[in-house]
């Protein structure tokens, strides 16, 4: 199978080989994100600023676009990775209230779990873990807005840890996976430094080439972001 270019950028810097110091980018990247959302939840407890959203009408919209790649006519299990307090939950509870999800959330923050777990505590089929990777393969797998804040990482560091998360989503997922990236700003327009913005080709053309799936795009220019929505065949 041929390379995706961003991969075969990334075979030549050595970032895809798997040793040491490969483990030790992804572990001090991990800690980092970890300690990120840490502080926001410990700052403003299990609400959308917890999570680093602005509003929940913000979430929810995220969570509606995310939730497009889910065939809902029957009982599914369903990754959330990057899960923050579970608010993916409360959603699919207003919205899909008759739906059975056999649901798991994974977390980087430990604090973060803390609150999914007292919050969902009584939810049937559900699960939290503080873990790196995706500990078992479900019917789908869904990321909310875990590839925005990329701290004082440099961006071939980052998109690294991107590519990683989409092999873990797509080897974890039975049907599909479904992630969002926020848009590329037009030029001269100022965009924090912290943030992670990128074009929607560069990740379709990875998907499409790695996984040789489709990915169909979703632009929401409310929001500066589009959603790419990942169908196995």
């Amino acid at each position: 199978m041929k390379k995706s270019e961003f991969r075969r950028a990334l075979d030549a810097s050595g970032f895809m080989i798997p040793d040491t110091n490969e483990c030790r980018l992804l572990a001090e990247l991990h800690t980092g994100i970890g300690t990120y959302y840490t502080f926001k939840i410990a700052r403003h407890g299990a609400t959308p600023l917890g999570v680093d959203w602005s509003c929940a009408a913000s979430q929810d919209r995220r969570f509606l676009q995310l939730l497009r790649l889910c065939d809902f006519s029957r009982p599914r299990s369903l990754n959330d990775v990057g899960c923050g307090y579970g608010a993916l939950l409360s959603y699919l509870a207003r919205y899909h209230v008759d739906i059975a999800v056999d649901y798991l959330g994974t977390e980087l923050s430990e604090e973060m779990v803390r609150h999914a777990e007292r919050l969902w505590r009584n939810r049937a089929r559900t699960q939290f873990l503080v873990s790196r990777t995706i500990p078992r393969v479900a019917d789908y797998c869904v990321a909310s807005g875990i590839f925005n804040v990329k701290l004082e990482q440099p961006v071939d560091a980052w998109e690294y840890f991107i590519a990683r998360t989409l092999d873990d989503m797509h080897r974890c997922s039975r049907l599909g996976f479904a992630v969002n990236f926020m848009a590329e700003v037009a030029e001269g327009d100022a965009s924090p430094m912290e943030l992670y913005r990128t074009s929607a080709e560069r990740w379709i053309e990875y998907c499409s080439v790695e996984f040789e799936s489709e990915a169909e795009l979703i632009v929401d220019d409310g929001l500066g972001e589009f959603t790419l929505l990942v169908r196995k065949h």
